[in-house]
């Protein structure tokens, strides 16, 4: 019998940061995605064991700011593609009012770090979310385009063949028949 999940990622690391902190008895705030604030300047000991405790589960403590500052900006990314609200605003202003860093700034960091561009890094996450749409729910090709703000069903389908090399309908149709094929199992 297969089981199939549909993982809240924030919530998951929330809840495992929050546990793992208050049993370490350590004073924190969790701020956006990515952000502990830690009330109190922890001895070196303590931070090491915070590090060994937390990258078991795939969180690692970034030590190096241009890192740090790419990891902000992917999770500043991940927040805006999740909340519809934060959409309104252009996402050039949100994410330099958001890391109070002008724009082109952050692009040069980002791109120097990661080898790609922030606004390509935005087609990916965009294309993985579409994914995620089209196994976990019932949503139509149009219905997944307007939920992510695409200008039509056209544009999507056409990136998401030039990130994953096939079009939506021919992804849709892989995943179906693996479930069906793992269902069979």
């Amino acid at each position: 019998m297969t089981l199939f999940v549909k993982y809240n990622f924030d919530l998951v690391c929330k809840t495992l940061l929050t546990e793992k902190l208050e049993a370490l008895g350590v004073s924190y705030t969790l701020g956006s995605i990515g952000e502990i604030h830690i009330d109190k300047t922890l001895t070196e000991e303590k931070l090491e064991i915070i590090s060994t405790s937390l990258t078991k589960y795939g969180i690692d403590i970034l030590t190096n700011p241009k890192a740090t500052m790419v990891e902000r900006i992917k999770n500043s990314i991940d927040e805006f593609l999740r909340d519809k609200d934060l959409r309104a605003v252009k996402f050039s202003t949100y994410l330099a009012d958001k890391l109070h860093y002008s724009y082109p700034h952050l692009s040069t960091v980002f791109s120097e770090n990661t080898y790609t561009s922030i606004e390509n890094y935005i087609i990916l996450k965009k294309v993985d979310v579409a994914k995620e749409l089209m196994c976990t729910t019932n949503l139509t090709l149009t219905e997944i385009a307007f939920q992510l703000d695409y200008s039509s069903v056209a544009h999507l389908s056409g990136q998401f063949k030039k990130t994953t090399g096939l079009t939506p309908s021919a992804f849709q149709r892989i995943m179906k028949n693996k479930n069906t094929t793992t269902n069979l199992s």
